[in-house]
């Protein structure tokens, strides 16, 4: 039994769980306020749980080297949450979100393969299994009058982009030297923050008051801590099965939805969530 692989995989999945319930935290926010407002909050937020850790944990200081990764992960991030968010605007989610969330997950395997190799064939088959679980969860109910093909619609480029800087993020964040994670982290935030002023300030929205949505500060508390639980996942199995089993957060975002706002779950929802067990499963082994 690979002890470390299965405590990497443990915790790739627990990184998933803090993600989905952190977006679920902020959707909840942005159904009251602007989605950039509530970026910047989250972000306020999770610096603030990141720099604490820093210094209970007594890290060294990151090196040039870790503080340039992190920066380029948080701005790639973040460039990924602001291309999702216009395109969820302007676009169908049935049609957006997957699109994103497939094309983020398959960056990082992409680069598996090429830096590393190949994982074992029962990976190959879990991680296959992952992204059409991912593809099929983030599925959601078409809105009545809403094409939800690509036909007609101007964006994939954009939800391709947004996919591409989120496997971005997956790739860079994972750069960061062993000896440090909590340091490196709230570079990475400062980075998401900045870009979430400039969105503000663009759209001319305003800035939030701390505490005006406590919705977006637990959500950027989970989405801090989803990171720093994929980052120490990546030190005990391989990036892009961290990266694939992380991106299977749109089912815990499913089921939070389910439980607390009584929305119902597609056929072909509950086919995702099935098949993401199938591929943990597969993977694990």
């Amino acid at each position: 039994m690979n002890v470390p692989h299965l405590l990497g995989v443990g915790l790739a999945l627990a990184s998933a769980a803090a993600w989905g319930s952190g977006d679920f935290s902020g959707g909840l926010a942005a159904r009251r306020t602007d989605q950039f407002r509530v970026l910047a909050q989250a972000a306020l937020s999770g610096l603030g749980v990141l720099v604490l850790l820093a210094w209970i944990s007594d890290e060294p200081m990151p090196t040039m080297r870790n503080v340039w990764w992190a920066l380029s992960a948080g701005v790639s991030g973040a460039i990924g949450l602001a291309g999702l968010y216009r395109g969820l605007s302007d676009n169908p989610a049935a049609s957006f979100a997957p699109v994103v969330a497939v094309v983020g997950a398959s960056v990082p395997v992409l680069a598996g393969a090429l830096s590393v190799g190949f994982p074992a064939p029962t990976e190959v088959a879990g991680v296959s299994a992952a992204l059409a679980a991912i593809w099929l969860v983030s599925r959601v109910r078409r809105e009545p009058g809403l094409d939800a093909s690509f036909e007609q619609n101007r964006n994939l480029g954009l939800a391709v982009a947004s996919g591409l800087a989120f496997g971005g993020f997956f790739i860079l964040v994972a750069q960061i030297d062993r000896e440090v994670v909590f340091g490196p982290l709230a570079v990475a935030r400062v980075g998401t923050l900045a870009v979430a002023v400039a969105a503000v300030g663009a759209r001319g929205v305003g800035w939030p008051r701390p505490t005006e949505h406590p919705a977006a500060l637990v959500a950027g508390v989970l989405d801090a801590g989803g990171t720093v639980l994929y980052l120490l996942a990546t030190r005990f199995t391989r990036m892009d099965v961290a990266a694939v089993l992380g991106s299977l957060y749109p089912a815990v975002t499913v089921l939070l939805a389910l439980r607390f706002q009584g929305e119902r779950v597609t056929r072909v929802q509950w086919v995702g969530l099935a098949v993401c067990l199938l591929a943990v499963a597969l993977i694990a082994l």
